[in-house]
Formats: structure tokens, sequence, C-alpha cells
């Protein structure tokens, strides 16, 4: 075990041979047995170790395992460190909420440290129970692919620097025991672990060993699995950056290219782009409802499906991702209801008095007022009671003298302004006259004559 776990560090440390390293250690078996093996390591090759512990709070002798790790630390002269984290009101299991605020806390260590990459304690057993939990969940090739050698994990670490690599993957825990034995290694037991409720307990303490019996050797057949529904998923990941690219344009996808694809390649495409996008992944049944309406809706409808973070939309046979955006408060008057409680918009007053940005939070964003050689007369505007707002509907605009007058709906429409997006485009009014309208652009009717100061409107929504 020696001899692989040091090949295994040495092929993970050959860009940055000199760099420290960190373990994560709980004070189990077979966080001990790390340490042990990482303790010969860095001692021949020296560099510093890191040994980083996550207290819980969760068992009345977690202190205890702080301090054993501490102890253990000390001993070989490694750097001890240890982060308490609170695990209630988390809104979630607390098996899902300890392992969520592990990860982050170690990842939080890592970078005060400088520590670029972190080991953990993870073995063969340990892979067969995630590959087997992951068949209990119905998960696919990703899911089926187990825990890689090594990888990084932004969003669970918090820290896009680190690699969390797992150089015991190829040991079974008999073979840490036996290691354990031969160097009279001396660890904690958590209580936890004994625990059936948690669903990985149920399956180390009753149906491993089961399986142990009927099926010497399974470990190493689940790894092997593993290992082939990682090689599969890579093919599927490289499919689905293929057709990203065919299917992109800019930040949409061309509903007209995923039509020519199979029903398997559309789903393998969504599911990457979520990827890529940073989105949670939906269910099998959430995505097929999004397929098939995506591509059974009839060409003029206003398609929304609501993802727990996002929506998606579809506007001229493309595949928007959109955010969940709040109501802004220009788009009431909260002291004035209208017919049976609807909510009447009032607008905001003011003059401009040759400001070069005006900031409009209860519309969502900036107004500015750009000097160009073209533009609304900057006399005549300076001089107007000026009023933003929001469409109220039948509002029309005429942008140059040898075009007609049209509907802002026209000029959206001309101008590929998705529907979604007009709500949220706020007008300008000089008493009764629409002189602006966000997206589109001024009226030429106080248009600025030759020579004389002119400026171009343009308004710029704040970031969401």
């Amino acid at each position: 075990m020696t001899t692989s776990f040091a090949q295994a560090l040495d092929g993970l440390r050959a860009s940055s041979p000199h760099d420290p390293i960190a373990i994560a250690c709980s004070g189990g078996l077979d966080s001990m047995v790390l340490l042990h093996l990482c303790a010969q390591y860095v001692r021949e090759h020296g560099i510093a170790l890191h040994v980083l512990h996550v207290h819980h709070g969760l068992s009345s002798n977690a202190d205890a395992w702080l301090d054993h790790v501490e102890a253990a630390s000390a001993t070989i002269g490694a750097r001890f460190e240890a982060r308490r984290v609170d695990v209630s009101n988390q809104g979630s299991g607390t098996e899902a909420a300890a392992r969520k605020l592990r990860y982050a806390a170690l990842g939080s260590l890592c970078g005060a440290h400088g520590v670029t990459l972190m080991l953990t304690a993870h073995h063969l057993d340990d892979q067969a129970e995630t590959v087997l939990l992951q068949l209990l969940r119905g998960s696919g090739t990703a899911g089926l692919s187990g825990m890689d050698a090594a990888n990084a994990a932004p969003d669970l670490l918090g820290n896009p620097a680190l690699v969390m690599a797992r150089p015991l993957l190829q040991h079974s825990r008999a073979e840490l025991e036996r290691y354990a034995a031969a160097h009279a290694i001396v660890w904690v037991d958590d209580e936890s672990n004994a625990d059936p409720r948690f669903a990985r307990n149920a399956l180390r303490h009753q149906v491993m060993p089961a399986l142990a019996v009927a099926f010497p050797g399974f470990q190493q057949r689940f790894a092997r699995s593993a290992a082939h529904a990682q090689s599969a998923q890579r093919l599927l990941t490289e499919l689905a950056e293929q057709d990203l690219r065919a299917s992109s344009i800019g930040d949409a996808l061309d509903v007209a290219v995923m039509r020519s694809l199979s029903l398997d390649r559309i789903t393998n495409l969504l599911r990457h782009w979520f990827h890529v996008r940073g989105l949670s992944m939906p269910s099998t049944a959430w995505l097929a409802e999004l397929i098939t309406q995506l591509l059974e809706a009839r060409a003029d409808a206003q398609l929304l499906v609501t993802h727990p973070e996002c929506h998606l939309r579809r506007h001229r046979e493309r595949l928007y991702i959109t955010p969940k955006l709040p109501e802004l408060a220009g788009m009431r008057d909260p002291d004035d209801e209208g017919v049976q409680g609807v909510a009447v918009r009032a607008g905001q007053d003011f003059t401009w008095s040759g400001q070069a940005q005006l900031d409009f939070p209860d519309y969502g964003g900036v107004l500015y007022f750009d000097r160009a050689e073209t533009g609304l007369d900057a006399a005549w505007l300076a001089s107007q009671p000026l009023q933003i707002d929001f469409r109220k509907g039948g509002e029309r605009l005429k942008l140059a003298l040898n075009r007609p007058t049209r509907s802002l709906k026209a000029h959206y429409q001309s101008s590929d302004v998705p529907a979604w997006e007009r709500p949220r485009l706020p007008v300008l009014w000089s008493r009764k006259e629409l002189i602006f309208a966000a997206g589109i652009g001024a009226d030429c009717a106080h248009a600025a004559p030759a020579g004389s100061p002119a400026i171009g409107l343009r308004w710029v929504a704040n970031p969401v």
C-alpha cells in the first residue's frame, strides 16, 4: 500500500512538487491510515502537511475526536487546524447538511493556507457503496461513475483552485485494517456510523455483508462498473459539447437544430447545458416535459417552463435560460389600488439638468444621457417635465422622418426583443408625448437640428 500510495501522490504532485498538501482527517480508521501514509511521504519529500478536521458537534465525543487528531498531528509534526460547523437549521437532512458544511469548511481551510491539493481517505468499499446508492436512486451514468481518483469540485468546496484526490480508492477497508494493525495505528469510532437510519450505514452493515458472502470481491467489480460508467459519461460529454457548439446562438439554443437530434441526444444536450450554466440537474420527468413542450408547442406560443432556479423560454425557435426576476417597485403604485385591487402604475416624474446618467432603482436600471451627433434636442429635453414609466399598452413611436409610426409591439418584434423582456423595459414621456422606449430608441419629433447639441438616450438594466 505504501508503494501504490507514493506512486499516486507522485502523479498528483508532478506539476507542483514543492507545494504543501492537506488531508481531511476525521480520526477514524480510514483517515488515520491516510495520515500515517502522508507522514512518511512528506518526511521523504520535504514538504509541508496540513491536517484539517471538521467538528460537526453532532456527537458528545466530537471534542475527543478533535483532540485525538490534533495529538496525532503534533506527533508527526504536521500543521493542524480545525473548523467548527453548525449542522442545525440547514433545511435538509442531517447527513446531507453535514457533508455540505464539511466540504465547504475544508475548501475554506485549504484556501486560507494556499493548498491546492487535498487528500481524502475514500477507499474501495466507499466506492462500492456510492455506486450502489446511486443505482438505488435511479441515477444515470454520471451518478454510476462513482468517485473519481481526483477532481475539482468548486461548487462543493467553494475553492476553484483546489483538487480533491482519493489515493486510497483502489484499496479495500480490509487492507486498511491490516495496515493499521501492522503499524499500531489508533483511531476513533463515530457511533453515528452504526445508525441504520442513514442510507449509507444501512448498506454498509446490512447489504454489503450479504453481498460479500454471495459475491466475494464484489467491490472490485463495482469499481470496474464505475470505470465503465466514467468512460461512457466522457463520451456523452464529448457528444454534448459537439451538439452544444452546433446548436448555440449566443446564450440560446437553436430549436431547429435540436429537432434534428434524437430524443436521447436532446436530453443529453440539455443536461450538459444546465451543467455548464451552473444549474442543478432537473428530474427525468421534468426534462421530458420540457422537451415535449419545446418540440410540440405551436410556433407562436410563449413557452415558459419553470425550473427551481430559472425559467426556460422559447422565442423565435430559440431556447433561453432566463432568471427569475422579482417584481420592480415601478410596476405598481403601493398607495393606489385600481379596480378589484389591481395595482395601478403612476410613473416617476423628474427633470433633466445635464446629468450624464440618472438612476431609477424602482425601474431596475440607469438612464444614460449621451452626448451624440444625432438625437434629442438637448435644450428642449432640459426644458421638459419628464416621466419614466412602464408600458400600459397602445404606445406608438416614430424613429425617423422617413419611417412610419409604429406600435411598440411592432418595434419590439422587428428588434427581436423577446416578449418576456418587454414588460421590464421602461418608456419616457414628456407631458403626454412618448419620446423614448428602452430597447427601441427615441422618437424623432424632437430631434436636434443640425449643429445643435444632441442627446442619445440609453437604458441599461441593473445586473440581476
